[in-house]
């Protein structure tokens, strides 16, 4: 048993992805800070690309107790061209082939003489249990996304046993244990063809999930309290389940930052007055879309401040890996559209501080694209949301913001297969001042309450972290 001069070290291993890596370090910081008798090492897959700056800059946050190594990268000159190759089978392949990397580097802390407690690896990390195992280390998995996403992990066998067809083709809702019933179509990305090897991966990892001692998930009673009763229930044959979010990226404004030109502008507008429009680090818009979203925003009435990107006409998650492009944004937007908006509307290329946009008192609502670690920000800063995903299990997450917890709204798309100009208005209107939109503000006002209490001393999540870090402390001989 661990006496309170040991300290304990956890070995942490993200998959590539700034949406994975963000609530990873998150957890570490949050961990260090109730528990300062551990330690940790991210142990960094490369899949090729060097870091990008976000990255690093993310990284250098990390507390003193928390070191982090970027392991050599692996090649992929095996597979075929990479339009070919979706983004689940990158990640899953990453972390397979930095294998060796990893145990070897396991091995270098051991002799150092590190007490590691814990391996705890992301969603699709499942692998890395090979070399949990080889050092008799516990395996825990970090599920950065909703406990409904969560759900379908733990169920896909079932439903890969059960239903023949692809997902989208079978007629009724599919049920998935503790979540409202959501179609095919809207299951995530990698489901939506179960001959690409993106799915095999998938299920790969799923039937694996039942191998970890426990899973971290980052979600809360309160915001998803049928998929986490569900995973809890004992008769499930789950693993223990830790609810601990939300875990987020912190609002507090840094005194540098008093330069940023779109903070300076939020400064001069009336509180709740403004769309903060985002589609996240990898998300990415065609350009006929990228067209209507500038006119259907024009045309709202409404003051936005939008982070725009260069558009992709071949995949919505074109920067997923990498957003560095040498284009300038704002040469595909419409012409006379910066000249029209006037003071308006503001226009960010490529990046804004989106923690310090969010809890802005100007900020009145945020369209995006229901990745996870921004709905969550939303919902801490008490935002309400347009719900527009793109890619992964967004439009999961999508449902269940817009259906079930109701603190968004959610345009349709056209016949066009764009969510047009016309429809873009008048959500944004609903939103921002519609009767409908005041339910959905004062819903996500309650929300941002419960978060509150759930990370207090006493509160839900507090408690539940406090369970594995004694769990993990006591492993310690």
């Amino acid at each position: 048993m661990a006496d309170s001069t040991t300290t304990a070290h956890i070995v942490i291993i993200p998959t590539p992805g700034m949406g994975h890596l963000i609530p990873l370090i998150q957890f570490s910081k949050k961990l260090l800070h109730h528990h300062p008798y551990f330690s940790a090492t991210f142990l960094i897959p490369n899949h090729g690309p060097p870091p990008s700056a976000a990255q690093i800059t993310l990284l250098s946050t990390l507390p003193s107790a928390v070191d982090y190594l970027l392991l050599p990268a692996v090649t992929f000159d095996d597979l075929p061209p990479s339009d070919d190759v979706k983004i689940e089978t990158i990640i899953s392949l990453t972390a397979v082939r930095s294998l060796p990397s990893i145990r070897a580097a396991v091995k270098t802390l051991i002799d150092g003489g590190k007490k590691i407690a814990a391996f705890v690896v992301d969603l699709f990390g499942t692998d890395v249990f090979e070399v949990a195992s080889e050092f008799n280390i516990p395996p825990y998995i970090f599920y950065p996304s909703t406990a409904m996403a969560l759900s379908l992990f733990l169920h896909l066998p079932k439903l890969d046993e059960t239903v023949s067809s692809e997902y989208r083709e079978v007629a009724e809702k599919l049920l998935i244990p503790g979540c409202i019933p959501v179609h095919g179509k809207e299951l995530l990305d990698p489901v939506q063809d179960r001959k690409n090897d993106a799915y095999k991966w998938l299920l790969h990892h799923c039937k694996r999930y039942r191998m970890a001692e426990g899973i971290i998930v980052n979600s809360f009673r309160e915001l998803e309290p049928g998929p986490i009763q569900a995973l809890q229930e004992k008769e499930s044959g789950n693993p223990v389940i830790y609810p601990i979010g939300p875990l987020i990226q912190t609002g507090s404004r840094k005194p540098e930052e008093d330069n940023s030109e779109c903070l300076r502008w939020l400064d001069e507008q009336p509180s709740n007055s403004v769309l903060y429009v985002s589609f996240g680090s990898g998300g990415t818009l065609s350009h006929a879309q990228l067209i209507e979203l500038a006119l259907g925003l024009e045309m709202s009435g409404h003051k936005f401040l939008w982070v725009v990107r260069c558009p992709n006409d071949k995949s919505l998650n074109a920067t997923y890996f990498d957003i560095r492009n040498s284009d300038d944004p704002l040469a595909y937007l419409p012409e006379g559209f910066l000249d029209r908006i006037g003071a308006r509307g503001m226009v960010q290329p490529l990046w804004a501080p989106q923690a310090q946009i969010l809890a802005h008192k100007s900020t009145g609502a945020f369209m995006s694209h229901c990745g996870w670690n921004s709905a969550l920000e939303s919902v801490v800063n008490g935002v309400p949301l347009i719900a527009w995903p793109l890619y992964a299990e967004q439009r999961m997450n999508a449902v269940m913001l817009h259906e079930d917890v109701k603190i968004a709204l959610r345009p349709e798309v056209g016949e066009s297969g764009l969510v047009e100009r016309v429809e873009i208005a008048k959500v944004v209107k609903c939103l921002m001042e519609g009767e409908e939109g005041d339910g959905v503000r004062n819903r996500v006002r309650g929300l941002k309450n419960d978060a509150e209490k759930v990370l207090s001393e006493n509160g839900s999540s507090t408690i539940s972290l406090g369970e594995l870090a004694n769990k993990w402390k006591s492993t310690i001989v």
